[in-house]
């Protein structure tokens, strides 16, 4: 016992030690992060702009990446340096790289792409450059005034897919029944059908066609203009897969020339006297230190990206959290520089009451200031909520939207339970519904019905919602409710959206109805500083999944010297179980499917 006592008695002592030695070793590299000055721009400078540095709608520094090489880029930051750049004396062009590890989406991809085509307004040039174009990367470049591919490269460019998976098998197999509960009317709302089914609905196959139909078409457009191919024929080299060996690239005017990128470089220096590279972020970085400069009237930037969820954030993790945006639109109404507000929404929904608190924040926002909404990939169900009562809705066409609907899940797992492991449980009520939400049994009839009002109700409060927001009438709404999705352009058409482009015409818009001439951002909700991240990061929340993640990563890092040249975030998998786990109540959300 004195042996086992005095062991653990040494380990505890090494490990406080090390953790000391860590936390100083940390503290002295942030002291040194502080000493970071703006970043020489010289005369003939070319922008580099790597897709996979896109991380999101908003770039931050986080302890995850903060010994990273290359600092995330917010897809809002890369818009705002691409359109800055083109009035910039000493920026010669910009020269973009897509290694097929980025994660854009195809409007985000839209909105880069709007301000490429912006910057070559200026009479200078943008050149593409990769090994392998992903699809959203190909619509990109095909902006370019040049887009080059390695000889051995290839094109990816077939057409775009919806996939969804289905658990019901595997929740059979292991005696594990979803109870699915959502509004009559909801056929389209197909989120919980993925632990109820093992095939797509009929309304689901319908919306997914229509949406990626109409995307494809958008893109399609785009490319044809900028490549001048014919739409018809684009279909052709699609269905033929005729980009995937370079030289049919090259023939199918795919892409201009094959050849290495130190062919480029050259030719940037021959051509435009392209005398050095600067990657976006360092430049991304000298305007945020002239930002922070300035004062006087402001417009309030909130962005709200991710899944919808109950409470605050632990500032290490991207979700739309509840408290947290209804805190910025009451900071943003309450400050007096702040003239209007545009809340940036990138999100496919979530918790139902978190909804309807944000709904609420900027209803009464908008008595006292303009509220205007700019969608980014998704804006979907209660991402749709949040929206639908601001002044003006500005949405991308190829922007995910709609969803207005809800639904529940509740599973039951005690037949697996015994079934499979022998574990059964008895009960003792005070009530006759007692136990009736747990997950050991079937939902009692008493509590099926609660849920089955629960969720008409909420669905009725929703199309009001939009109903009263969009000036339409009741019965309008719910024929294009119903839980099912629409792309932006198909939105507007509905009146759902009430103009097609991006965060630079929502701040136009935003101006305009606030009679501002000149203006600076100021973004919402503000970033947690490294000190606050470190605090939370070794104080008592040792069960967060997220935090756990979070330490490993930069243990991992800053211990081995690992050089990660790209920011690593949780991936989508990562982010969906995290969801599921934190998930409760009723859920206004998108199903989640995967876009090529």
């Amino acid at each position: 016992m004195l042996a086992s006592a005095l062991g653990v008695l040494i380990v505890s002592a090494i490990g406080a030690v090390l953790s000391f030695v860590f936390l100083m070793m940390l503290v002295l590299s942030i002291g040194n992060l502080g000493d970071e000055m703006a970043t020489p721009v010289k005369k003939g400078t070319f922008l580099t702009l790597n897709l996979s540095d896109i991380t999101g709608e908003r770039g931050e520094e986080t302890l995850v990446n903060l010994f990273d090489e290359t600092n995330p880029i917010g897809l809002v930051d890369a818009t705002d340096a691409i359109r800055a750049a083109a009035d910039d004396p000493n920026v010669s062009g910009i020269m973009i790289t897509d290694p097929s590890t980025g994660t854009l989406s195809w409007a985000s991809t839209e909105e880069l792409r709007n301000a490429l085509n912006d910057f070559r307004k200026s009479g200078k040039p943008v050149i593409a450059y990769s090994d392998a174009y992903s699809q959203t990367g190909y619509f990109l470049a095909s902006a370019a005034d040049r887009v080059c591919l390695h000889p051995s490269g290839m094109v990816d460019f077939r057409g775009i897919g919806g996939e969804v998976m289905y658990y019901k098998d595997l929740l059979d197999k292991l005696g594990v029944e979803m109870q699915l509960i959502r509004p009559e009317s909801c056929s389209y709302k197909s989120a919980g059908e993925v632990y109820t089914m093992n095939h797509m609905s009929e309304a689901n196959r319908e919306q997914i066609r229509a949406y990626i139909t109409s995307i494809w078409k958008t893109a399609l457009n785009g490319i044809s203009a900028s490549r001048d191919i014919d739409v018809a024929q684009l279909n052709i080299i699609a269905d033929n897969l005729e980009g995937y060996l370079a030289t049919d690239a090259l023939q199918s005017r795919l892409v201009d020339t094959l050849c290495f990128e130190a062919d480029v470089r050259n030719y940037l220096k021959e051509k435009y006297q392209g005398t050095q590279l600067m990657n976006l972020d360092k430049y991304i970085g000298n305007r945020r230190i002239e930002a922070n400069r300035k004062r006087g009237d402001a417009i309030a930037l909130i962005y709200a990206e991710g899944n919808v969820l109950d409470g605050k954030s632990d500032g290490l993790n991207t979700a739309v959290y509840g408290d947290d945006i209804v805190k910025a639109l009451r900071k943003a109404t309450d400050d007096k520089d702040v003239k209007a507000i545009v809340l940036r929404v990138n999100s496919p929904g979530g918790s139902a009451t978190a909804s309807e608190s944000m709904t609420h924040a900027v209803m009464e926002a908008r008595k006292q200031k303009p509220v205007i909404i700019s969608m980014g990939d998704l804006a979907a169900s209660a991402g749709y909520e949040i929206s639908c009562m601001a002044d003006v809705i500005v949405a991308q066409p190829t922007t995910i939207t709609g969803s207005i609907g809800v639904f529940a899940t509740i599973p039951n797992v005690g037949k697996g339970l015994k079934d499979k492991l022998g574990l059964t449980t008895d009960t003792v009520l005070t009530n006759s519904n007692a136990a009736s939400l747990s997950v050991m049994r079937p939902l009692s009839p008493t509590a099926l019905n609660m849920m089955n009002r629960n969720v008409e109700d909420f669905y009725k409060v929703f199309v009001g919602r939009v109903a009263e927001g969009r000036h339409m009438d009741y019965n309008a709404v719910d024929s294009i409710a119903r839980g099912r999705v629409w792309t932006g352009a198909d939105a507007k058409e509905l009146g759902l959206v009430d103009t097609l482009g991006g965060l630079d015409l929502a701040f136009s818009i935003a101006a305009e109805k606030a009679k501002l001439t000149n203006y600076r951002i100021k973004v919402l909700p503000e970033e947690k500083d490294i000190w606050e991240q470190l605090s939370l990061l070794m104080g008592e929340q040792e069960d967060d999944d997220i935090n756990l993640v979070a330490k490993m990563r930069l243990a991992w890092k800053y211990f081995t010297g690992a050089k990660i040249t790209h920011p690593q975030p949780l991936s989508r998998f990562e982010r969906e179980m995290l969801y599921i786990s934190e998930a409760s109540g009723l859920q206004a959300r998108l199903p989640f499917i995967v876009l090529e």
